[in-house]
């Protein structure tokens, strides 16, 4: 669950990484949501400041093993130039709003009581 202070629109980007026994972190595989389309990829509907909302960001499938010693690493980031369109936080279309037009989306990751955020990854344990 997150909050949203001031911004009708704002992105959530979620990467997975393969961190190796250097502490090299290695992305291999990212998911975004565009928040005003969090119901509906049709259907934008702009935030209200301040409200909690709920996002599932989908990254897809993927097979990867993990080396002995290595670590998973879950990045959260607003932003993933230039593999996504920067989102100028207006909830305009893309392409409409200039740069000075843009507003500040102050985003947090809740950890509370009936707004726990949480990760959910499926892994298979065993020998090739």
């Amino acid at each position: 669950a997150a909050r949203h202070i001031r911004a009708v629109d704002t992105d959530w980007v979620v990467k997975l990484c393969d961190v190796d026994t250097r502490g090299r972190s290695v992305n291999l595989q990212e998911g975004i949501v565009r928040a005003r389309f969090r119901g509906s990829p049709d259907t934008p509907v702009p935030l209200v400041p301040g409200e909690v909302e709920a996002y599932r960001v989908e990254l897809g499938s993927l097979f990867h093993r993990f080396a002995s010693g290595h670590r998973v690493r879950v990045q959260v980031s607003s932003s993933s130039f230039p593999a996504w369109e920067p989102n100028l936080n207006t909830g305009h279309p893309l392409g409409v709003d200039a740069l000075p037009d843009r507003v500040v989306a102050t985003q947090q990751v809740l950890h509370t009581a009936g707004a726990a955020s949480f990760i959910s990854l499926s892994m298979l344990d065993g020998e090739p």
